[in-house]
């Protein structure tokens, strides 16, 4: 019989390797595409900002995870050929990437989305899709960001599934900015407060 080897063997983990999909501040020569500022000239709607920050089961910050999400505009439509309703001459795309920092602190500017068809073609309430990327991952999670001061969300459907005690963890606070609104969502990966997560 082997020898047991004494104390833990050390853990591996994939990544994070997260800054080379960081692109807009220009440090690698790819097609900058991706930042955390949505908000173009011809963009219409509330003016948002979206902050908050990452932690992990222990309550700790996370400061090397990629955040990205995906949102429809102020009249509720999404920047894609399916969606027949979008207005071709928008430059507002509905997607963001952004790195967290040194605290575990991310931020993105945008406009408060519309209300979007649900599955059944009844509105959702207005919301915003989130995918998070950190060390120790090898999935991405997913989750959503609704906001506090939505009557709607009452008769969100998918909102519905999220049992009562654990819908705080996918609602956004309101709180006012020195430049105007801010939603403020932080996202715990693990614990007591662990943020609700979707199956996508």
């Amino acid at each position: 019989m082997a020898d047991t080897p004494a104390g833990i063997t050390p853990s591996q983990t994939v990544g994070p390797f997260f800054a080379y999909g960081l692109t807009s501040n220009g440090k690698y020569a790819w097609n900058d595409a991706f930042t955390n500022d949505l908000v173009t000239p011809d963009t219409s709607g509330e003016r948002i900002r979206i902050e908050g920050r990452v932690f992990d089961g222990d309550g700790a910050p996370v400061p090397d995870s990629m955040l990205e999400i995906w949102q429809a505009d102020a009249q509720g439509r999404f920047s894609d050929p399916q969606d027949k309703r979008a207005l071709p001459n928008s430059s507002f795309r509905g997607f963001g990437r952004c790195g967290t920092g040194g605290d575990g602190e991310y931020a993105f500017a945008t406009v408060k989305p519309g209300a979007v068809p649900g599955p059944d073609g009844k509105p959702q309430a207005p919301h915003i899709l989130m995918a998070i990327f950190a060390r120790g991952m090898l999935v991405q999670n997913y989750t959503r960001i609704y906001f506090d001061d939505e009557p709607s969300n009452a008769a969100d459907p998918i909102l519905a599934l999220v049992p009562r005690d654990r819908r705080a963890t996918v609602i956004a606070k309101r709180v006012q900015g020195s430049a105007g609104p801010v939603y403020h969502f932080d996202v715990h990966l693990q614990g007591d407060r662990e943020t609700v997560f979707f199956a996508v």
